[in-house]
């Protein structure tokens, strides 16, 4: 089993070799922080439908995601460490959302191909604006991202 090595600094941070580990940084100093004035209400709305979805409160996960709940993952490399089981970045191109795309996209496809503007990565679906989706259809591709872990 690989160990994953942790350090406690005096910030309240976790140190390890993992960068995305959850940490005790504030969500709300985080947001308060994005630049972008509706990149930052959108972040806000994001942590609303989480929250609902999960009913897991916000933590920060290293230096630049809002998760909701953790999973542990192992990976036949032998690699392991935690993830929250549906997370979001507000990144200066696009906010990430961090999904369980399980099957694969394709998979959802009834759901993707009425979503909006959006693309996608391995397990990442990118949004420019949540006015660029339909609310509903996002929030129903979440429940059935989180319903993968329960």
């Amino acid at each position: 089993m690989t160990m994953v090595r942790e350090i406690v600094t005096g910030q309240g941070a976790i140190v390890s070799d993992n960068e995305t580990v959850e940490t005790e940084a504030s969500v709300a100093d985080f947001i308060n922080a994005v630049d972008d004035e509706v990149k930052r209400a959108d972040s806000w709305a994001l942590v609303e439908i989480m929250q609902g979805v999960t009913g897991e409160p916000d933590r920060m996960w290293g230096p630049g995601i809002v998760g909701f709940g953790s999973y542990h993952y192992v990976y036949e490399s032998g690699r392991e460490g935690d993830m929250p089981i549906a997370g979001f970045s507000p990144r200066k191109a696009a906010i990430t959302l961090y999904l369980n795309s399980g099957s694969g996209w394709e998979a959802i496809s009834d759901i993707m191909n009425s979503l909006g503007k959006h693309k996608v990565g391995k397990g990442c679906l990118y949004i420019k604006r949540l006015s660029d989706v339909d609310r509903a259809k996002l929030t129903e591709l979440i429940e059935r991202s989180v319903r993968e872990f329960h």
